[in-house]
C-alpha cells in the first residue's frame, strides 16, 4: 500500500512562481499513490485562477473518499489539507490545531478500509513556531476524536515545519510513535530545488511495518511546488503482502 504526501503550495511553482496544477498531477501520478493528503490545497482563489482545486484533484484521479478543510480563509476562498482515498472511510473526523491568534491549521483522521485491514490514517499541516507545534501534536493525540481508535494502525503524516526535528522525542515518543523520515538527512524536502530540511515527515506505530519511505527528486517535482512529495509503502503487520 503507498501513501503521498505532499504541500502542493497552491499549484505554485517554488522557482518560477507560475501557478501549474498540472505539474503537481503529472508528479503524483507518476507515484500511483493508494492515499493522497496534501497541504495548502486552494478554492476559488484568484491566484489558481479560481479552481476548486478539491474537485479537480478527486475527479482527476477518480478517487471516490475525499475529505477536505479549508483552513485559512481569504477575501476570496482559501486554503487548506485535502485527503484522497482509493478505499472507503470507515470514519472521518476534522481536528483544529488552532493556537490562540495564529494561522488556522487542522488535521484530518480517517479510519480507512484497506485491503489489509483498517488504518487510521492523519493528515496535518503543523505551525512555524516549535511550542506551537508541540501543543498542536499533544492536542492531537490527546483529542478525543483521535482516542476513539486508539488500537488501530496508524500513520501520522504531513508538512510538520520540524526544522530542528524535534517531534520524534516530544510527545508523539512517548506514545511510542517511531519516525519513519529519519535520519533527517535521507528525507529534505525543502526547498524542492535545493532541498535543506526535512519538513514533511511521517510517524506510525509499531503495528506498521514500512517497506520503504523516500522523497521524490524528479525534475517536475522540483519545479511543481516549493516542497518535494514524500512517499511511503507500508503493510499492517500479521498480514499476508500481495504477493506482485
Amino acid at each position: 500500500m503507498r501513501v503521498l504526501s505532499y504541500n502542493i503550495h497552491k499549484g505554485i511553482g517554488g522557482r518560477d512562481r507560475q501557478y501549474k496544477l498540472r505539474r503537481i498531477i503529472d508528479v503524483i501520478e507518476h507515484e500511483n499513490p493508494d492515499i493522497i493528503c496534501l497541504q495548502e490545497v486552494d478554492r476559488n482563489v484568484r491566484r489558481s485562477n479560481h479552481d476548486d482545486q478539491p474537485l479537480v484533484l478527486s475527479d482527476y484521479f477518480n478517487f471516490p473518499h475525499r475529505m477536505y478543510r479549508m483552513n485559512v480563509h481569504l477575501q476570496e476562498g482559501g486554503y487548506g489539507n485535502l485527503l484522497l482515498s482509493r478505499w472507503s472511510f470507515k470514519t472521518r473526523h476534522e481536528i483544529s490545531l488552532q493556537k490562540g491568534d495564529r494561522k488556522a491549521r487542522s488535521a484530518q483522521i480517517a479510519l480507512i478500509e484497506t485491503p489489509e485491514g483498517d488504518v487510521r490514517l492523519v493528515n496535518y499541516h503543523l505551525g512555524l513556531a516549535e511550542a506551537e507545534r508541540h501543543w498542536q501534536v499533544e492536542h492531537l493525540l490527546n483529542h478525543r476524536l483521535f482516542r476513539e481508535a486508539k488500537d488501530a494502525p496508524t500513520l501520522i503524516i504531513g508538512d510538520t515545519n520540524d526544522w530542528r526535528n524535534t517531534l520524534n522525542t516530544g510527545p508523539l515518543a512517548e506514545v511510542s510513535f517511531q519516525e519513519v523520515t529519519s535520519p533527517p538527512s535521507r528525507y529534505r524536502s525543502f526547498p524542492a530545488y535545493l532541498p535543506m530540511g526535512s519538513l514533511d515527515k511521517a510517524f506510525c506505530c509499531d503495528c506498521i511495518d514500512i517497506h520503504e519511505a523516500r522523497v521524490v527528486k524528479s525534475k517536475l517535482a522540483k519545479d511543481a511546488s516549493d516542497h518535494l512529495p514524500l512517499v511511503i509503502d507500508f503493510h499492517l503487520k500479521n498480514q499476508n503482502s500481495p504477493s506482485d
